[in-house]
């Protein structure tokens, strides 16, 4: 018995398709062109420029393009950080370069300075002592100390125990009460308080306005804004490596007792005569000048 021809494409026997429809899927012509519905129309009617039916459809709106603005005011604040860092680096390092300029290393360097020859081993005296310079700067002395811790004293000091002081290393800055300048007075106390090694006080008779003071070592001056009067306290406070110094290196200078009942002068020693303490050492000054040595 002859078989029933098999179907081809899923289409039924008399080239009718499963869908009841003699056209083809999906109302496209062979090669996916799209078909045309009755009267020759396409099955899909757009407008003009992908518009909707009619032409009424909505227009895609144009792209916005935006122009990339350069950060002026980023660049502009970075410039101003960089100038004023500039400005601050070199205004440092100029002001470290004054310092320098103005610091020295040895006692030649510091004008009209005038130097003694005060030899260690002074004794220890409770009596007045009559000092050849004015102020001292070397020779027989109390046996307290005045304190010399960065101490301001606005009373004349007994000289005696000042100049145990310089024995240990301290620097003793006088002025004449009667002629500084309130200024001057200021800028010597500022100089001064809590700055361990240096001492202020008034100095009645003074021969000048300043005068500074280290052991074998004297300064007179007529200003505080001498620039010498900080090269003097700088270079020769503690400073066991100058020729002359100190002889007591290491030695304290704090005495609280000192600075809460300070002796002045005129007054006698706390230890009383019998403080006494001869030594062997000379104690005759020699003065250095720069135009040669004298003997007093």
């Amino acid at each position: 018995m002859a078989k029933d021809p098999k179907p081809e494409n899923g289409r039924a026997p008399g080239g009718t398709s499963r869908g009841g429809s003699g056209s083809s899927s999906a109302g496209q012509r062979p090669g996916g062109v799209p078909g045309k519905g009755a009267g020759g129309r396409s099955s899909t009617s757009t407008g003009p420029q992908g518009k909707g039916p009619g032409g009424k459809g909505r227009t895609r709106p144009p792209a916005n393009v935006v122009t990339q603005q350069k950060p002026w005011g980023l660049i502009a604040g970075a410039v101003a950080v960089a100038v004023f860092a500039a400005a601050i680096l070199t205004y440092a390092v100029v002001q470290v370069n004054r310092s320098n300029a103005n610091q020295v290393t040895s006692v030649d360097q510091i004008a009209d300075l005038q130097s003694y020859d005060y030899a260690a081993g002074q004794e220890h005296v409770g009596t007045p002592v009559t000092y050849t310079e004015t102020p001292p700067v070397g020779g027989p002395h109390d046996l307290e100390w005045a304190d010399c811790t960065g101490t301001v004293y606005d009373v004349d000091i007994r000289h005696e125990n000042a100049v145990h002081s310089m024995e240990h290393g301290a620097v003793w800055i006088t002025y004449d009460p009667d002629t500084i300048s309130d200024e001057d007075l200021s800028t010597l106390e500022d100089m001064v308080e809590g700055r361990s090694g240096l001492m202020l006080s008034p100095y009645a008779g003074l021969g000048s306005t300043i005068s500074l003071q280290s052991w074998n070592h004297q300064l007179a001056v007529d200003s505080a804004s001498d620039e010498r009067v900080q090269q003097f306290a700088d270079f020769l406070t503690f400073n066991s490596d100058v020729e002359g110094a100190y002889p007591e290196v290491g030695a304290s200078c704090e005495n609280p007792t000192f600075i809460s009942e300070p002796l002045v002068v005129g007054d006698g020693s706390r230890a009383g005569s019998s403080a006494a303490v001869p030594t062997d050492a000379a104690t005759t000054p020699t003065e250095s000048t720069e135009s040669g040595t004298s003997t007093p």
